[in-house]
């Protein structure tokens, strides 16, 4: 196995600090993974062999729940950890994990884990944080998911996506990744037609312009104060 050029990680934070002798011994047993879009890289219930730094493109993680029900759980940017299963102590992949487009991971066996963790500790504080990080996301989207109407969970969903993929273009900010209306409807708990239905309304007040696979919003701060406002349907 050829070793991981170290110029493709050295500028992320998870490996801030490391001297070039630390961050090739860090890359020692990673290999160089290549998704095609849609590919799947792990599923869930799936027997974790491996943790996964993502280079380059987008992963999109979701989960079947026991009553059936696909939820997307997050995107995954580039710099991102993912399929870390064993820092939460389990030993199954808790879900799905799909490339939206080609995509580059670096892949660990979890056997490296302990030994990166001794030698690297910022390595073990950095994912704490991605992992600190995301509960905090998933617990602020169940408590919307119970108390707001459904068009303000749509815009939270929308905001949070510009936040992790935001592109600035002439029509507005673009999610610069594919997100399909049912993905989105799968991050907000509703359904495909009512995701339309707004997304339709939308775009006849200019808020949004939406096509296949991709959304433009055109006015992120009305868009803000939308997901605020009370009494919205």
């Amino acid at each position: 196995m050829s070793a991981v050029d170290r110029s493709l990680v050295a500028e992320l934070s998870i490996f801030a600090g490391l001297t070039l002798t630390e961050l090739d011994d860090a890359l020692r047993e990673a290999r160089s993974l290549r998704f095609a879009k849609n590919a799947v890289a792990f599923e869930q219930g799936q027997e974790a062999e491996s943790f996964f730094l993502l280079l380059h493109g987008r992963v999109r993680a979701q989960k079947l729940t026991p009553t059936g029900e696909q939820v997307v759980i997050r995107f995954i940017a580039p710099g991102e950890m993912f399929g870390v299963a064993m820092a939460i102590g389990q030993s199954i992949y808790p879900a799905t994990a799909i490339a939206v487009v080609e995509s580059v991971a670096l892949a660990w066996p979890n056997s490296a884990w302990p030994g990166m963790l001794a030698r690297f500790p910022t390595l073990g504080v950095h994912t704490m944080q991605t992992l600190g990080a995301r509960l905090q996301e998933s617990q602020t989207r169940l408590m919307e998911m119970s108390t707001l109407e459904v068009e303000r969970r749509i815009a939270h969903a929308l905001l949070r996506l510009l936040s992790q993929g935001g592109k600035q273009t002439t029509e507005g900010v673009l999610i610069d990744f594919p997100i399909s209306r049912q993905d989105i409807a799968q991050m907000t708990g509703t359904t495909l037609h009512t995701v339309s239905r707004i997304l339709s309304a939308w775009e006849e007040r200019g808020l949004v312009v939406s096509g296949r696979q991709k959304v433009t919003v055109r006015n992120p701060a009305q868009l803000a104060r939308l997901a605020d406002a009370e009494g919205t349907s």
